[in-house]
């Protein structure tokens, strides 16, 4: 069987059941006109791509570069993202959570899903998994481990609970040799799972490498 309908059924294949039930539900919901599917498409790229988590690697770079911005950041987080113009539903309580060469923090949702939107956009899936939620409880360390994040047994690892009324943002530690870059190049260093603490900045390219042979 060839054919755009044949191409459905295996990309749907693919699809969790959860996946397949919200399609359904969408598709219903756009055939009897409560749902402009154009809209919903760039409501959802929104928040993948532009609401997060480039706002967060924003915050984080702020914090970064500013000192007086990371007091703030860390003393009440809600009122120090809202100043840089990110807040909404699903952050109105935001803690944020530093890492150090001491400790390390990790964030999950036990409960569900409780996520930070305005800074982190959409959760990821594994996020949500069931999997998830039950082993970084247990085995922190693993889970990092199968992250590909490695760190020193000296290095402590906390795990922090978001729920309702609280969500986390990770503050990462900057990274070596990252001086010579401004705010924005900082930002791109910045990535989501850094920020849920399932990951680490990206590493700057050093002066040398950066510029142009001779």
């Amino acid at each position: 069987m060839s054919g755009p309908e044949h191409d459905d059924e295996h990309q749907h294949g693919s699809l969790s059941a959860t996946e397949l039930r919200v399609r359904a539900l969408e598709t219903v919901l756009s055939q009897k006109g409560y749902v402009d599917p154009a809209a919903l498409d760039e409501l959802i790229d929104t928040y993948q791509t532009k609401i997060g988590p480039r706002n967060g690697a924003q915050v984080v770079a702020r914090a970064w570069c500013d000192a007086e911005f990371r007091r703030r950041l860390l003393e009440d987080a809600t009122a120090a993202i809202a100043s840089l113009g990110f807040s909404g539903r699903q952050g109105e309580h935001m803690v944020a959570v530093e890492n150090t060469t001491e400790q390390h923090n990790l964030v999950v949702c036990t409960l569900c899903s409780c996520y930070p939107w305005p800074v982190l956009g959409l959760p990821p899936t594994w996020y949500k998994s069931a999997p998830y939620r039950a082993r970084v409880v247990k085995d922190p360390r693993g889970v990092l481990g199968d992250f590909g994040v490695h760190l020193p047994e000296t290095v402590r690892i906390r795990v922090w609970d978001s729920t309702a009324e609280v969500r986390y943002l990770v503050l990462p530690q900057r990274p070596a040799a990252s001086e010579h870059l401004s705010e924005r190049e900082l930002a791109n260093l910045v990535t989501r799972d850094s920020m849920i603490g399932t990951g680490l900045p990206l590493k700057p390219v050093s002066r040398s490498a950066a510029s142009p042979s001779p």
